[in-house]
C-alpha cells in the first residue's frame, strides 16, 4: 500500500507539472491516478485517505471541464464519509454532485443522488430527509417522469406525517393526488384522499376534511366507492363526537393496511370532547320502543301545558 502511494504520489507530481515542452497540466492522467488511489484506499478500509483521494480526483476533473466524472468522484467522496457515520458531510458532497450533475444535463442521475442523499440522512435529520426528497421529486416532475416523482413525494409526506409537520403534510399529499389523478391512477387518489382526511381531521380541521371529500367527488369512480362511504361515515362520527362509530371506521381493513404513518392517524384519532355525545334519556327510551312511543311522549309533553303555564 506505501509502495503504490509513493508511485502515485510521483506520477502525479509529473502529470501536474508544466515546462517549457509542456504547458498545461494533465488532469487526465492526474484524476485517473487519484481514482485508483481512492479504490486502492477503499479497499484497506482507509476511508478518510479514500475520501480525500476522491477530492482530488473531482478537483482535477472541474479542471478538465469534465463535469459528469466530477460530480461521480465527490459522490463517491460522500460514500467514504458515510462509511466514516459523518453523514451530514456525506450529505453536503451529495448535494455538491447533484447540481453537476443538473449543470452537465443529466437531471435523472441528480434526482437518483438526491433520493441516495435523503436516504442517508433521514433516520437522523428527517427535516433535511424531506427536503431532499423533494428537491428529488421535482427534478423527475421536470423531466416528466411522474411514477418517480410520486414515489418521492410519497416518502416526504410518511416523513412530514412522521414528524407531525401536518400542514406540509396536507400539502404534499394535495400534490401526490393531483399527479395520480393526471396520470388516471384513480384508486391511488381515493388512499390518499383518506390520508388527507385523516390528516386534516388531526389537525383540528373538519372544514378542510369536508371540502377534500367533496372535491373527490370529480375523481371518477370515487362516488359510490367503499372509500368513500368509509370517509363519509367517519365525518359523521366525527362531526356527532361518535368515537365508537370514529374508532369502527379507522379499525376497518381499509384504514388498518395503509401504509403504516397514515394507519397509525386513524387508530390516534379522537373526536372533539374525546368521547361519546351523550343523548337525552328520552331520545334512548324513544329509540328502544319505537314510532309509536315518540308519539306518546309528544302527547304528554302537550297535555301538561294544556292549561297553560300558570
Amino acid at each position: 500500500m506505501v509502495k503504490h502511494k509513493s508511485f502515485t504520489n510521483c506520477f502525479l507530481c509529473f502529470s501536474l507539472k508544466t515546462g517549457f515542452l509542456k504547458w498545461k497540466p494533465d488532469y487526465d492522467s492526474a484524476a485517473t491516478e487519484y481514482g485508483k488511489a481512492a479504490v486502492a484506499f477503499k479497499n484497506a478500509k482507509q476511508f478518510d485517505q479514500a475520501r480525500e483521494a476522491c477530492l482530488r480526483e473531482a478537483e482535477a476533473h472541474e479542471n478538465n471541464k469534465a463535469l459528469f466524472h466530477a460530480a461521480k468522484a465527490y459522490e463517491q467522496a460522500g460514500m467514504m464519509l458515510k462509511e466514516m457515520q459523518r453523514l451530514p458531510e456525506a450529505v453536503q458532497l451529495i448535494e455538491k454532485a447533484s447540481m453537476m450533475y443538473l449543470e452537465n444535463g443529466t437531471p435523472d442521475t441528480a434526482a437518483i443522488a438526491l433520493e441516495r442523499a435523503g436516504k442517508l440522512i433521514e433516520n437522523v435529520s428527517p427535516e433535511k430527509a424531506v427536503q431532499l426528497y423533494q428537491q428529488a421529486a421535482s427534478v423527475f416532475e421536470n423531466e416528466e417522469r411522474l411514477r418517480q416523482a410520486l414515489e418521492m413525494l410519497g416518502k416526504a409526506s410518511r416523513l412530514l406525517v412522521r414528524g407531525r409537520r401536518l400542514d406540509e403534510a396536507a400539502l404534499s399529499l394535495q400534490k401526490e393526488k393531483s399527479i395520480y389523478k393526471e396520470i388516471e391512477n384513480y384508486p391511488t387518489c381515493y388512499k390518499k384522499t383518506i390520508a388527507q382526511v385523516l390528516v386534516h381531521l388531526h389537525r383540528n380541521d373538519y372544514v378542510a376534511a369536508e371540502r377534500c371529500v367533496r372535491e373527490s367527488y370529480s375523481i371518477p369512480g370515487f362516488n359510490g366507492s367503499e372509500d368513500c362511504a368509509a370517509l363519509e361515515q367517519l365525518l359523521e362520527g366525527y362531526d356527532q363526537q361518535d368515537q365508537d362509530q370514529v374508532s369502527e371506521v379507522c379499525n376497518s381493513p381499509l384504514f388498518k393496511y395503509m401504509d403504516n404513518d397514515y394507519a397509525k392517524l386513524g387508530l390516534t384519532l379522537v373526536v372533539p370532547g374525546g368521547g361519546i355525545k351523550k343523548k337525552s334519556p328520552n331520545a334512548a327510551q324513544d329509540k328502544a320502543r319505537g314510532p309509536a312511543a315518540v308519539g306518546s311522549h309528544a302527547d304528554e309533553e302537550e297535555d301538561e301545558y294544556s292549561g297553560g303555564l300558570c
